[in-house]
């Protein structure tokens, strides 16, 4: 519900994992981008494993939101991030929603309780946010609530893991999530140093490309610097790097995103034309492809992904 960028990757996804879907938006051009999208993204899909990718035999379109969700077990919403259209989707959905239908949004900005208000019954719909591009990138971030339907929350990491997801669940709700603050904070550190002259950024990019961003396609910042301080574990970091790190959090800078910053990043950043865009965006893809598969040729559960807090 909802086929925009969001919307189309997950329909790329839905019908490669060999499920019938039926999209909405109520620009009936976006019918044709959905395919094209479904078509351009074959090889990626194949490439993970999906045998239905590129199919869209189980594929139809329609502007009328209420016949998208008929019949519908599963309603990913996309719509824009605008709490009155949204609302007003709800209300025409909900009344022609099967007992069982779960709806599950991508949003990222706007609260489940937000979203709560919206329905006569809120038990039935949870956030499920993707990280883009949804089709390839595993992580979907799942909130429920105390209002929401016993047993729901786990019905939907497992209907993720099904598509071969990794889903994860927010135990409380807060806007953006987890990734998309963790990488606002780094983007505007990454802004704050370019304005202060101490590095382009291109070569910013570079940085984080060939240094922390290989390690962190495999561990996350904790387990890392666990690591790194060998058999003294997270608890020796702190005691060695610690102060350093205290620092470095005080000296962060803040950059709001007006004219100013604006006309920074077009100054200093360089466009590209749609051929370059593309491009870029294949061997993106390609790139994740590979990084996946070879983390699934593993066959293993990775060292040190089983750890849970003591008790």
């Amino acid at each position: 519900m909802g086929s925009g960028t969001i919307g189309q990757s997950w329909c790329a996804l839905f019908l490669a994992a060999g499920h019938q879907v039926t999209a909405y938006d109520p620009n009936p051009s976006r019918e044709l981008e959905i395919r094209a999208f479904v078509s351009n993204s074959e090889a990626s899909l194949r490439a993970l494993g999906y045998s239905n990718a590129g199919s869209l035999t189980d594929f139809c379109f329609t502007t009328d939101v209420v016949k998208a969700v008929e019949g519908a077990q599963v309603v990913q919403e996309s719509a824009p991030e605008n709490l009155a259209l949204k609302t007003q989707l709800y209300r025409l959905i909900e009344p022609v929603l099967d007992r069982k239908s779960t709806v599950l949004s991508s949003t990222s900005g706007i609260t489940l309780e937000m979203l709560q208000t919206c329905f006569f019954d809120p038990s039935r719909i949870l956030i499920a946010h993707p990280f883009n591009p949804p089709h390839l990138i595993p992580l979907v971030e799942v909130l429920g609530n105390e209002s929401t339907a016993p047993d729901l929350i786990q019905w939907t990491l497992s209907f993720y893991e099904g598509l071969g997801k990794v889903p994860i669940e927010l135990k409380k709700s807060i806007p953006g999530h987890i990734a998309n603050r963790l990488q606002a904070v780094l983007w505007q550190e990454v802004l704050h140093l370019a304005k202060e002259g101490v590095a382009s950024l291109s070569d910013i990019d570079r940085a984080i490309v060939n240094g922390p961003g290989l390690r962190w396609a495999i561990y996350g910042p904790n387990q890392l610097f666990s690591l790194a301080a060998g058999a003294d574990g997270l608890e020796g970091f702190i005691d060695h790097l610690g102060p350093s790190f205290q620092d470095w959090w005080s000296a962060a800078g803040h950059v709001e995103l007006d004219t100013d910053t604006r006309q920074f990043i077009k100054r200093n950043y360089p466009s590209v034309d749609e051929n370059e865009r593309r491009a870029i965006q294949a061997y993106r893809d390609h790139l994740i492809c590979r990084i996946l598969n070879e983390k699934k040729s593993e066959n293993r559960v990775a060292p040190g992904d089983h750890l849970n807090p003591p008790s």
